[in-house]
């Protein structure tokens, strides 16, 4: 877990004075010590080895597809001249957390931010802000397949309208319990997807086999409505039935009505399940009744 100072240290109110007016940094591969890359290294094969029959199958062709079991951290220019080949995406360096309506812009033109810095030893099975093995690792993978990369672009031009709605927390749930934390049906079972997940060792298992969370069929006003937790495991998963699916809810939905529809509605809070609910797994909820202290819920 980061402490306060290095928080800080990826955290800006405006661009820091190395970077472009679009947040973007060179990378600097060649500035990673022998320890970081190493730390990649034990990222992903511990990864890597645990993700075959958990891992969606578009996220482990992906890794195959963009050489990511090559050791050491990748190197940008390398990582991209796959993945515009693939499906026209590119990975842009930034100093950390970008403000909103820039992440956006660059979802919308198929640039994915990612943070250029690797997490400490200490750190390796959390830390508060995403770090370059959770973005490249997590993410990217599912950005070689064509229907999610057309997803993700779709969100990014849906961010922008949500900021002139004032919708940006409910739209922010939706990148929540899927991009992050996804569930998806597959012939052979439930898979994980969303990076907060495949990136996480604990909650790759988590996700899957504990009794304790939710996990429930993807519905689109539901999850606009549903509050999370950004501390700990989560206590919900929704499960898509296919990437297709996915992309065609977010391309054919004019997501102003919707909206407009649940805007008088309230919050469902974290763990509830309500009428209408698919329930594929109902959870005990023991983990998180388990834990001292207040989550923290958006």
């Amino acid at each position: 877990m980061f402490s306060e100072p290095e928080l800080e240290t990826h955290v800006y109110d405006k661009p820091p004075a190395h970077a472009n007016a679009d947040w973007t940094i060179d990378q600097d591969w060649a500035s990673y010590s022998a320890e970081e890359h190493e730390t990649w290294d034990i990222l992903y094969a511990r990864q890597k080895e645990m993700l075959p029959g958990r891992a969606a199958q578009a996220f482990l062709d992906g890794i195959d597809i963009l050489n990511l079991s090559k050791p050491g951290i990748p190197d940008f220019r390398e990582l991209n001249r796959v993945l515009m080949d693939a499906t026209g995406w590119e990975v842009v360096a930034v100093p950390g957390l970008v403000p909103d309506d820039v992440f956006f812009d660059h979802l919308a033109n198929r640039r994915f931010v990612s943070g250029n810095f690797i997490r400490k030893r200490e750190q390796l099975d959390y830390l508060k802000e995403p770090d370059i093995f959770h973005d490249v690792f997590g993410h990217v993978p599912m950005l070689a397949d064509p229907r999610f990369g057309d997803y993700m672009a779709a969100y990014g031009r849906g961010g922008l309208r949500a900021l002139k709605f004032g919708t940006l927390k409910q739209l922010a749930r939706l990148y929540w319990y899927t991009v992050e934390f996804g569930l998806i049906q597959e012939p052979e079972g439930l898979r994980i997807y969303g990076a907060g997940i495949v990136s996480s060792y604990g909650e790759s298992v988590f996700a899957l086999d504990d009794a304790s969370p939710n996990r429930i069929e993807f519905d689109l006003e539901r999850v606009l409505r549903t509050e999370y937790r950004i501390d700990d495991y989560q206590q919900n998963y929704f499960v898509i039935p296919s990437l297709d699916e996915l992309l065609r809810v977010t391309v054919e939905t004019d997501f102003k009505p919707v909206y407009d529809k649940i805007a008088d509605m309230p919050d469902i809070a974290i763990a509830k399940i309500i009428d209408g609910d698919e329930v594929l797994t109902k959870g005990t909820q023991e983990y998180a009744q388990s834990k001292s202290g207040d989550a923290i819920i958006v």
